[in-house]
């Protein structure tokens, strides 16, 4: 059914059982699986080291979540094609969805309480109300 599937992981018990489910659909279609993790800048940072820093402590923290879905991927029998950019989450999922077509975005879900979601939102959300494509939200 799927061609092209694409995982969002950044390391989070909920991004991990999105990463197992999208390994099991890529194997049930035969489809190319995606899986793109984002180093999250400072939106305002005040010097130029406290952007490398952030992009040094980012690398130390998702490098191995990269490696481990390399594994899990590889376990399976599953090609996996990863992806570690910096930026914000929404942007980057979108940008690599339209550059490369993909036909599902698969994230997983993680709670938080009515007062966040309503001053400021769920990447979630906003993927489920902007992504182009199928999105799939594993709980």
């Amino acid at each position: 059914m799927y061609r092209k599937i694409l995982v969002a992981n950044d390391g989070s018990p909920g991004a991990m059982k999105a990463l197992a489910a999208a390994i099991q659909m890529a194997k049930r279609d035969g489809a190319a699986l995606h899986m793109l993790t984002v180093e999250e800048m400072p939106r305002f940072p005040a010097t130029i080291d406290e952007i490398e820093e952030e992009k040094t402590e980012a690398n130390h923290r998702l490098i191995p979540v990269v490696e481990a879905a390399r594994s899990q991927a590889r376990a399976a029998g599953i090609a996996i094609e990863t992806h570690l950019v910096p930026g914000h989450p929404v942007h980057a999922i979108g940008a690599l969805i339209d550059e490369q077509r993909m036909d599902l975005l698969v994230v997983g879900f993680m709670g938080h309480t009515r007062l966040y979601e309503q001053i400021i939102g769920s990447t979630t959300e906003r993927l489920v109300r902007l992504a182009p494509c199928s999105v799939l939200v594993v709980k």
